[in-house]
Order: structure tokens, then sequence, then C-alpha cells
């Protein structure tokens, strides 16, 4: 772990927030953004930071993606805080690997997302992954302001309280 230039401290890492030490060279979420009518924001570099452009009635906006990225993330964060075990059980099952060691490692994975989202803004998702998102119905619907509106996850349960 690097040292702060500014304070000469290490970063602190919370489990609150998503990464503060990894800057983003790379927009994570790139294809699956979109605007809030649909149309989907382009990925470009301004320098070497990535962003996604949205049309703001004929002026595009450049958004930075760290900004919708790390929404993102939290977003994810929120959804998978209390769940650990759960997800640790089917993680195993899904990989056919439920022996204690192999829950160990998973469980100690889910303990490191800070780290595991850190790599995401640093390398972003392989393309062939986010292509299946989109398939799978994943999106991301941003306004032009950059706030994230709604995050559509495929086999997710709303959680509005209504039954079909």
């Amino acid at each position: 772990m690097g040292i702060c230039g500014d304070c000469g401290q290490r970063p602190r890492l919370g489990y609150n927030s998503v990464i503060i030490k990894f800057m983003a060279t790379k927009a994570i979420f790139e294809g699956l953004v979109f605007d809030e009518f649909d149309r989907p924001a382009e990925v470009v570099y301004v320098g070497s930071d990535p962003c996604y452009v949205v049309d703001d009635d004929g002026f595009r906006r450049h958004i930075p993606a760290e900004q919708i990225d790390r929404q993102v993330l939290d977003s994810m964060r929120q959804s998978i805080e209390g769940h650990e075990d759960l997800l640790t059980d089917q993680t195993a099952k899904m990989l056919g690997q439920d022996d204690i060691f192999s829950r160990a490692i998973i469980e100690q994975q889910i303990r490191n997302l800070d780290q595991q989202f850190g790599n995401l803004m640093e390398t972003g998702l392989p393309e062939e992954l986010r292509s299946y998102l989109g398939m799978m119905g994943f999106r991301i619907r941003i306004n032009v302001h950059g706030d994230v509106l709604e995050v559509e996850q495929p086999g997710m349960i709303a959680d509005d309280g209504d039954e079909g």
C-alpha cells in the first residue's frame, strides 16, 4: 500500500465506501451505462481518465467513469452486506467445492471486497463478461449529472413490497 502524498500517511480503507486508494484507469461498466432516455453512454478518455459521455440536448457531458463506477460498486456492496454466509454457501456449491478450505478462501475473498473492487478500478471488467452481463439484462441508468438512477441486476428480487 502506498503513502499518501498530502499527509504522509497510508490511505485508510473503510468498509462503508469503495476503495479510496485506487484510481480508475478503466471504465468498469463500459457498454452497460445508459442515460435517462436509454441511450448508451460512450466511453472516452480525457487524458488518462476514462469518462462516460452523455448527450445533454446536444452538449456532450463527460462524466468521470470513477464517479459512476464507485456508486454502482457501493450499491453492490450494500447488497452483499449481511448476506456473506449465504454468498459463501452458494458460491461453494456452484463451484462444486463445498469443503472447509474452499469455503474459507471464498469467505476471505468476500471479506476483501475493498481489494477486489480496487482491482476492478484498475483493470476493468473483461469485455466478454461485460457482454454477458449486457445479454443478461444488467444495466446502469444515469442522469446528465452522473448520478446513478437505477442499477438493473438480473436475478435480483425487487424489494418494493409487491408480490406478483
